[in-house]
């Protein structure tokens, strides 16, 4: 047969040890996702899909509950909505025993809509509005209050609607964990949270049920999460004390890290994020060391979103063009940019080949087609040659990118799910130009050109 023909290249070489983990990249090559062909996934949706994978949605759900009730059994979910909120991946969750987090009004209308009733809504945000408020304390939501003005608009509510919610407080700590995430609730370690809570149970207008806190995002130290709950577990204690209110939960909010590789760590992700074992761990001594838990056996909360999803999806997208850079670096041409896959500006994402190459490996840059320079999908990485028309994968990209993505410049591709049976099942259409300009009038006077 005839050979493959590989283009010539000249590539600069650098001095210096090679790293712990190899001194060279091996590209495996991946021609389906939980067995349903690349190829026949493209003819059915065309480039680029946003595919989601049911088997591992569920099943890392169920790792995570399993786990955590290992270290202690009182344990409720809450599905993050700002992680990926398409109804029918919400409802995976749900199915699983989920309640909803939410953090607007938005959030919040979206969960209702999937049926879930407002008793099994936790409202977070600093952003809640009177109506929000209005509609959430009518429902029996979980209200978590952010700051103090919404602490005063939630008590006149309240007093308006002739109803005593049930609410907590968030909390902000100090937990090594840097930045800190000080713009959001009331700060433990100056009294500020133990201030706040006087105000509430003095209002009498609303019923303190637990605390909450959300120590940061991609949270690498699991640690960190033991000084969080060993925090608000003497908080409540103290609330116990000295205002003898007994809180019914500890919320922890969200934070833990999916196995993705940060921008400028030199560690790969599925070696430097630690294990939900270890979250797990933290959470769970923190949890058996305390007195009021003895005592009171209160519900534990945790809000993950990006550790049960990330890995479920994977975007595939189709090579436009490529070209050689003065660097001597190739450059691909993808049809998939930052505007649907936003995470590539957190992230060192993996692309993955479709099928097998032979021959040398090339510094490669992957770029969106957006007129932007800064649509850098991956920065250079050894790859083979691509040709136009082929397709790769960039994964894992489950998590934020299609909360987060943009209407900008092209349209955003559809998303599909795997279900457990193999089936493919669209969860949302590929944009048309009559979804963005729909809402869009223009003047009598500016209809003539």
């Amino acid at each position: 047969m005839k050979k493959t023909y590989i283009a010539p290249n000249i590539e600069r070489n650098y001095a210096g040890n090679m790293n712990k983990y190899g001194a060279k990249s091996v590209v495996r090559h991946q021609d389906n996702i939980d067995g349903v062909p690349i190829k026949e996934i493209v003819e059915q949706f065309g480039s680029p899909v946003l595919v989601l994978s049911e088997s591992v949605i569920r099943r890392r759900y169920r790792r995570m509950q399993d786990v955590m009730q290992m270290h202690y059994p009182n344990i409720q979910q809450a599905w993050s909505y700002k992680t990926n909120y398409l109804g029918a991946v919400c409802n995976i969750y749900h199915q699983e025993g989920s309640i909803a987090e939410v953090v607007s009004g938005m959030e919040y209308d979206m969960a209702r809509r999937l049926g879930i009733p407002g008793k099994d809504i936790i409202f977070n945000g600093p952003g809640k509005r009177a109506e929000d408020l209005q509609k959430a304390v009518k429902e029996g939501a979980r209200i978590h209050i952010d700051h103090l003005d919404e602490l005063y608009l939630l008590e006149k509510v309240a007093r308006e609607l002739k109803i005593i919610p049930n609410v907590a407080i968030r909390v902000n700590m100090d937990t090594g964990i840097s930045p800190q995430w000080s713009r959001f609730g009331f700060n433990y370690e100056n009294g500020e949270a133990l201030r706040a809570i006087q105000r509430l149970v003095s209002g009498k207008a609303m019923k303190l049920s637990g605390l909450h806190t959300h120590i940061g995002t991609f949270i690498l130290d699991a640690q960190a999460y033991y000084y969080a709950a060993k925090a608000l577990l003497d908080l409540a204690q103290k609330v116990k004390d000295e205002l003898h209110v007994v809180l019914d939960y500890i919320d922890l909010g969200g934070g833990f890290a999916s196995q993705n590789t940060l921008l400028g760590s030199y560690t790969p992700g599925e070696f430097a994020s630690p294990s939900i074992d270890h979250y797990a761990q933290a959470i769970g001594d923190a949890f058996n060391e305390s007195q009021f838990v003895r005592d009171h056996d209160p519900q534990l909360v945790l809000e993950t979103g990006r550790a049960l999803i990330d890995e479920a999806g994977t975007m595939i997208s189709s090579v436009i063009g490529k070209k050689n850079l003065p660097t001597g670096e190739r450059a691909i041409i993808l049809d998939a940019g930052v505007n649907t896959m936003i995470t590539a500006w957190w992230y060192k994402l993996k692309v993955t080949p479709t099928r097998p190459f032979p021959g040398a490996y090339q510094n490669t840059v992957f770029y969106g087609p957006l007129c932007m320079n800064i649509d850098v999908v991956r920065n250079a990485v050894p790859f083979p040659d691509l040709y136009t028309g082929e397709t790769v994968l960039i994964s894992p990209a489950g998590a934020y990118n299609n909360t987060q993505w943009m209407q900008f410049i092209e349209y955003r591709p559809p998303v599909v799910l795997i279900t457990e049976t193999g089936k493919l099942e669209l969860l949302r259409a590929r944009e048309e130009l009559s979804d963005i300009i729909e809402r869009e009038f223009i003047p009598e006077h500016l209809r003539n050109i």
